[in-house]
């Protein structure tokens, strides 16, 4: 079954005599002395939390190994798998079991846990009833899981291989990761995401302030490192540049290959730089423990390593139609062999890239075929176990199966609100060439529901924009998803493309709802250039009318936040008697999260308009309800919001430096970073002494680029009117073209309170150049376009505009 081949290498005349001996353990540990260092300092001054990263075969496992070997206390571990669904909280829960036996009296809310460990039944509070909100019970499901760890400190949780772990766990992470437990240090280990990916874990602590989680990237071994691992592992007191060269070039210094070709090396004995069948990468090392196994053998290794990382023997035994006492002879051999470990609960390959290579050393038919009779085998069980079907009918080539299970399994993660997992079935569907139109339709309109929320962003929107250029995605469909994207692209920063992507939606989107719903969100004002505020205005009346037409309290809730947010733009008095509304209704707060985004949009749209005492009065209840809810992705929001209140207020002290904390906190959410880099652009311009100015200059020039490529109209203006204050004194013709760049755009969007500044600098210029009729006309236009509002900022810059040029 498994084939055979590879490369050897030819030696170089050194003479290496080894003497052959068994390694039955691991090889001795060597370097890491920093990394091990810093570990040990986190873990003992708890809370703390570290993520420990790198790639495949690094060392991460190893080192927290080392580091548990010399630590006193309590240890709770937990180790993801690579399964199709993992069970949510899994890992956690793991972990929590085996240190059940020391829990005491605890929080009543840790009765929220019951549910999910019967066996801790007579130590976990009774479980309290369910709640309608499947986001408040999902929060108080973390509340609860919390409560118990707090019950089990002092105590270092190590949680290992969570790039593959739940969204649900990695959620709680984040929680957990603002929200410290006293007297606990936590150990994350996961493998670094490629470049411009992302895995749930890595995008979970990326939504968190970068000061909550300590990360220690690990490298591959150096030169010196991999000389002493094998001088120690071959018995040799001084092994040649040679031999080490060549190791650290053919296993690129990664700490499982080193191991894996020093082991083999040690085993066989002979001169390895003077033998031309040496091997010294991983494939070759597992093929020469391959070589002499019986076939009979081989095949059930195969088989193994289609099931995973810990193969099932009595699922292994009846997709390949043996008997257990053969699959358990067989395994016993494979460890013998060194293919496989005992981890103290059964046989495992000693690591997944272990167990890839002997995957694709399976002909690719014979994987097939394997995968086929394990779905078939595991078609008998109940319930149908539709994430492991999925995943063996997709491998398999079974695409009518695989697409039936993969449904099925996303309607399930979509009906205990795990949008994440659901997406990810969803978009494998779509690379089924063969599905029947109705079915894709169906499909795509079920992914368009679940993206928002549960794709890594990044990743999804190039494979959102490949669907839609897809002739053959029916109407219905087009809609969804030209929504989800449009929504995607605004988060993260691109909003005239997200902007029109949502206005190309439009026409698609068959139900009233979601017709008001894509409306409510072209009703913002502040996000895009090139769209007048009449424009938006239609939109949110539209907006209204579909909502109304709809009935359904979600959409016309989502559209009166949004006519709220857009009369408070205008300056318009009757906002207030809307969001004093919406704050007193039930609707609102049986929402908390819709409460906390409306507060938190709100609280902007007021320091957009000069309502400082409002806007801080609205940030407070928005920062409540953030810390209500968990909900990590608003708590930027917060940040961004409270510290552009404080530049407003003028309370500009150290400002510059948290903006400059945020910004790295929020690398991942390009749109609250954009906000933040103007803002931070304008408190350098503000505070600029002779020397600074052209750190602010260059600051403001930056915003201005990118806010003009993404055509983001409020960090436009705010960026355009400092940097025309910045230069007035020094360079006036420029700082005049900065300004009448700012006017230009408030003109084309027809809100003049955000042209206060800009008219105020084009005045003092005009007087300063002994001109001042040459500002009179901006000055009255200004005038008009404050008429009938109600701008207190924008109002009292017009009366010292007006001090300026009389008339």
């Amino acid at each position: 079954m498994i084939g055979s081949g590879g490369h050897t290498m030819r030696g170089g005349g050194t003479s290496v005599p080894i003497r052959p001996v068994r390694l039955r353990g691991p090889v001795e540990f060597v370097g890491r002395t920093a990394e091990l260092a810093l570990l040990r300092r986190l873990v003992a001054a708890p809370p703390s939390l570290v993520l420990l990263e790198g790639e495949p075969g690094i060392g991460k496992s190893r080192l927290v190994a080392e580091l548990l070997a010399g630590l006193p206390g309590h240890h709770l571990v937990g180790e993801c798998d690579d399964v199709p669904e993992p069970f949510p909280l899994g890992v956690l829960l793991d972990a929590v079991r085996a240190g059940a036996d020391r829990l005491g009296s605890l929080n009543p809310v840790a009765g929220a846990l019951a549910p999910l460990l019967p066996e801790l039944a007579g130590v976990l509070p009774p479980a309290p009833a369910p709640l309608a909100d499947a986001a408040a019970e999902r929060h108080r499901l973390l509340r609860a899981l919390a409560a118990v760890l707090e019950g089990l400190a002092p105590a270092v949780l190590v949680l290992e291989d969570l790039h593959w772990a739940d969204p649900v766990t990695c959620e709680f992470l984040a929680y957990l990761s603002t929200r410290p437990v006293d007297g606990l240090a936590v150990v994350l280990t996961a493998r670094t995401p490629a470049p411009g990916a992302g895995t749930p874990i890595h995008d979970a602590l990326a939504r968190t302030p970068p000061w909550t989680v300590t990360r220690v990237p690990l490298g591959p071994l150096d030169a010196a490192e991999v000389r002493q691992l094998a001088a120690r592992t071959l018995g040799l007191g001084d092994p040649p540049p040679e031999l080490t060269a060549t190791l650290l070039d053919r296993t690129a210094g990664i700490p499982f290959v080193v191991e894996e070709v020093l082991r083999t090396l040690a085993e066989r004995g002979g001169d390895p730089m003077a033998d031309d069948s040496v091997p010294f990468v991983l494939r070759d090392v597992l093929l020469w423990r391959l070589k002499p196994l019986d076939e009979p053998v081989r095949e059930v290794l195969g088989a193994a390593a289609v099931l995973g990382n810990m193969p099932d023997r009595r699922l292994l035994a009846a997709a390949l139609g043996q008997d257990r006492a053969q699959v358990d002879a067989a395994l016993t051999a494979a460890h013998r062999a060194g293919l496989l470990h005992d981890a103290g609960d059964g046989l495992r390959f000693r690591h997944d890239l272990a167990r890839q290579v002997v995957y694709h050393l399976v002909p690719q038919q014979t994987r097939e075929w394997l995968h086929l009779r394990v779905a078939r085998v595991l078609e008998q069980e109940l319930p149908r176990p539709v994430a492991q079907l999925a995943h063996h009918y997709r491998l398999a080539g079974s695409g009518a199966d695989f697409v039936r299970n993969a449904e099925t399994a996303a309607d399930l993660a979509t009906e205990r609100g795990d949008d994440a997992t659901a997406a990810d079935f969803l978009l494998q569907t779509m690379d089924v060439a063969e599905l029947p139109r109705p079915v894709r339709a169906r499909l795509a309109g079920k992914l368009g529901r679940a993206a928002i929320d549960g794709l890594s962003q990044a990743s999804a929107i190039p494979v959102l924009e490949r669907l839609l250029a897809d002739r053959r995605l029916p109407p219905g469909a087009r809609g969804e998803l030209g929504l989800v994207l449009g929504r995607m692209l605004r988060q993260q920063g691109e909003a005239s493309r997200g902007y029109v992507e949502i206005e190309r939606a439009l026409p698609y989107l068959r139900t009233p709802r979601r017709r008001a719903q894509a409306l409510a969100v072209l009703a913002a004002p502040d996000t895009v250039v090139g769209r007048h505020v009449d424009y938006h205005l239609a939109r949110c009346a539209e907006a209204e009318a579909a909502a109304d037409a709809g009935g359904d309290p979600a959409a016309r809730l989502a559209v009166r936040i949004a006519r709220a947010s857009l009369l408070l733009e205008l300056n318009d008095p009757a906002a207030w008697a809307i969001i004093a509304d919406l704050r007193a209704c039930d609707e609102l707060a049986d929402r908390p999260r819709e409460h906390a985004r409306a507060c938190l949009n709100w609280a902007q749209g007021a320091l957009h308009a000069g309502y400082l005492d409002q806007a801080a009065e609205l940030l407070a209840d928005g920062r409540e309800l953030v810390a209500q809810t968990g909900y990590e992705r608003l708590s930027a929001l917060v940040e961004a919001t409270a510290l552009s209140l404080d530049r407003a207020a003028g309370r500009l002290s150290g400002l510059a430096e948290r903006f400059a904390q945020l910004i790295a906190a929020t690398e991942r959410m390009p749109v609250t970073t954009l906000d933040a880099r103007a803002e931070l652009a304008t408190v350098l311009a503000l505070t600029a002494g002779a020397g600074d100015a052209e750190r602010a200059e260059r600051a403001l020039r930056e915003v201005i680029a990118e806010a003009r490529r993404v055509g983001a109209v409020w960090p436009l203006v705010q960026a355009l009117s400092a940097a025309a204050r910045l230069l007035l004194a020094r360079r006036p013709d420029e700082a005049v073209w900065h300004a009448n760049e700012a006017v230009l755009l408030v003109r084309g969007k027809g809100i003049w309170a955000w042209a206060a500044d800009a008219v105020l600098v084009l005045a003092e210029a005009a007087v300063a150049a002994g001109a001042p009729a040459r500002a009179a006309d901006v000055v009255a236009e200004l005038a008009a376009g404050l008429d009938g509002r109600h701008a207190p900022v924008a109002a009292a810059v017009l009366r010292r505009c007006r001090e300026l040029i009389p008339g």
